[in-house]
């Protein structure tokens, strides 16, 4: 199996060269008409040298997705991690009311929706605010946003909607509004303390 392998090796060799002849290699690619690339040295063992075009692409989305202007900071609070998310430093800063406003929101939904619910992290970007978990006793996601897509948004597989079901989607509905209130005018003060510090 060596044996031909090498054999096969050394014929595409001889062949490279004899194509990379100019006096016999116009006439040999008019007669069966190859194409062959231009500025591409057909000797060269290099030619067959395997590329890892996945790394290089990872590489270049690496590069592209690592901005200088964007930079994120998360904060463990209470269990919870809250991420502001900005263009430079001043941005990242954790105020205190923040840091309480994000503590009294979890409260808030363990007393008022369910006590039975892991939290994801709430993200604060200069636009918008995003907080999401899941209601582990009905087996759904909720997502909440504020700013420039407003709403509730539920996700879940093979939901009874029986009456506890809607009984807990108004008290998501319910409390939206209140978490709505409270980060709006947190989202509305870091805007105003960012214009100031300009």
């Amino acid at each position: 199996m060596n044996n031909s392998h090498d054999e096969i090796k050394s014929l595409l060799k001889a062949s490279r060269k004899l194509l990379n002849n100019e006096t016999i290699n116009e006439d040999i690619r008019k007669q069966y008409g190859l194409l062959t690339e231009q500025g591409v040295d057909m000797t060269d063992d290099n030619v067959t040298k395997k590329l890892n075009i996945t790394q290089s692409v990872e590489d270049e989305i690496e590069d592209n997705t690592e901005s200088s202007e964007d930079k994120s900071q998360g904060y463990r609070i209470s269990g919870g991690v809250l991420v502001l998310h900005g263009k430079d430093q001043t941005e990242l800063e954790l105020t205190t009311d923040e840091k309480i406003a994000f503590q009294e929101t979890m409260d808030e939904f363990v007393a008022e929706v369910s006590d039975l619910v892991d939290f994801n992290k709430l993200n604060i970007f200069p636009n918008n605010v995003e907080w999401s978990g899941k209601i582990i006793d009905f087996d759904i996601e909720f997502f909440f946003t504020i700013g420039e897509e407003n709403g509730v948004y539920i996700n879940g597989e093979m939901i009874k909607t029986d009456d506890k079901f809607l009984e807990m989607v108004n008290k998501l509905k319910t409390f939206y509004e209140k978490f709505k209130s409270k980060w709006a005018k947190i989202m509305a003060s870091r805007k105003k303390t960012k214009k100031t510090e300009e």
